[in-house]
């Protein structure tokens, strides 16, 4: 009796499907993932954006400004205006909005501090209670 060595093509082919369907799941977890950390870095930057408004901003001035950007909130690394995708705060297509309320000449009452991520509902802080 001869002997064949080697795979059956039917064996190659179940191999290859399996091996495909790894990949693509490993790609849709990868996605997942760099979706989550875009998402952190946001929030990040909303939170910092928020202390400095608070803890900086507001206490020197007793009000909060009317627009925001790195030259009237200057204690917070200037990389966090940017969002994951490269657009600042304020761009047409940025992930982060800052919505002034109850202004008057410049000096508003309130606020809105909102991130639109991927993963999660929008990430949204707003002003203390003072």
């Amino acid at each position: 009796m001869k002997t064949k060595n080697g795979f059956t093509i039917l064996e190659l082919v179940v191999v290859g499907v399996f091996a495909t369907l790894l990949v693509a799941l490993f790609f849709v977890q990868k996605s997942n993932l760099d979706a989550m950390e875009r998402d952190d870095k946001r929030k990040t930057a909303i939170n910092a954006m928020y202390y400095a408004l608070e803890e900086s901003f507001y206490k020197q001035n007793g009000y909060y400004p009317e627009t925001i950007s790195e030259e009237n909130i200057t204690v917070i690394d200037p990389s966090l205006w940017t969002d994951p995708q490269g657009f600042n705060l304020g761009d047409a297509y940025s992930s982060y909005t800052y919505i002034p309320a109850n202004c008057n000449n410049g000096e508003c009452k309130e606020y809105i501090l909102k991130a639109t991520l991927e993963k999660e509902d929008a990430y949204i802080k707003t002003n203390r209670t003072h």
